[in-house]
């Protein structure tokens, strides 16, 4: 398990082990990120992709979560978070923490929590 903090974009998937392994990772979005609806497309986007998981806005303004799901699938949601976002967001930056290899997916829908 590792502990780094890693801010994309600038960022690279740890390796872990062989194969396509589930990755679990937190993470908190940066930037004028509340009142823009993204919990619910962070949510919606995380589903299309068939990640688990779940969103919340932080009381230090901030968006915070955990991610689910294969390592090719947690890429293109991790780039989501860190340059794309909801709708009228500026996202200053993306912290990814706490990274967790397993081979049994925990969460099996993304939520939004209050």
């Amino acid at each position: 398990m590792a502990t780094d903090v890693i801010s994309a974009p600038a960022f690279n998937l740890p390796a872990g082990p062989s194969g396509n392994p589930i990755i679990s990772v937190e993470y908190e979005v940066f930037g004028q990120v509340q009142a823009t609806g993204f919990p619910k497309h962070a949510k919606d986007h995380a589903e299309s992709l068939g990640l688990g998981g779940w969103v919340k806005n932080t009381k230090q303004g901030t968006i915070a979560g955990r991610l689910e799901g294969p390592k090719d699938k947690l890429g293109y949601m991790i780039h989501w978070l860190g340059n794309e976002g909801s709708p009228g967001c500026k996202i200053e930056k993306l912290e990814l923490r706490n990274w967790e290899f397993t081979v049994v997916q925990c969460f099996r829908n993304f939520s939004v929590r209050f």
